[in-house]
């Protein structure tokens, strides 16, 4: 299955937070427009910001706590959101970052290339 042209969904419970419609899929990790939903608002806008700020200094120090703090806000994600892949399969984890009108992602799951989940493994490549 090519990533190219997908659309994948991102949802808090039944409600649409938004779409991410690959158009550079290099693979493990794959590009794409973010296309806002109803369900995104300035709380979750504010939740990646902050994701990205923190990966940004975890990168910069590489210490304990900024990764701890990374890993706390990277939870809240994980813990609110769901992402399904183009047949409507939600992937079992994810490492998604969200700027702007931009999205970058992979994940484990039954929507990977070959069911296996494999493309979310070792999340700062």
């Amino acid at each position: 299955m090519g990533f190219n042209g997908t659309i994948w969904r991102l949802r808090r419970g039944a409600e649409l937070v938004g779409e991410i419609a690959v158009d550079d899929p290099d693979f493990p990790w794959l590009h794409g427009r973010f296309i806002p939903g109803p369900g995104y608002d300035d709380t979750l806008r504010d939740l990646f910001d902050r994701e990205l700020a923190l990966l940004e200094r975890l990168d910069e120090e590489g210490s304990d706590e900024s990764a701890e703090a990374w890993e706390t806000v990277y939870g809240e994600v994980n813990r609110i959101l769901v992402l399904s892949g183009p047949q409507g399969v939600n992937v079992a984890e994810f490492l998604l970052h969200i700027r702007g009108d931009r999205a970058w992602f992979r994940w484990i799951g039954p929507d990977g290339p070959d069911g296996s989940g494999e493309a979310a493994r070792g999340v700062h490549d």
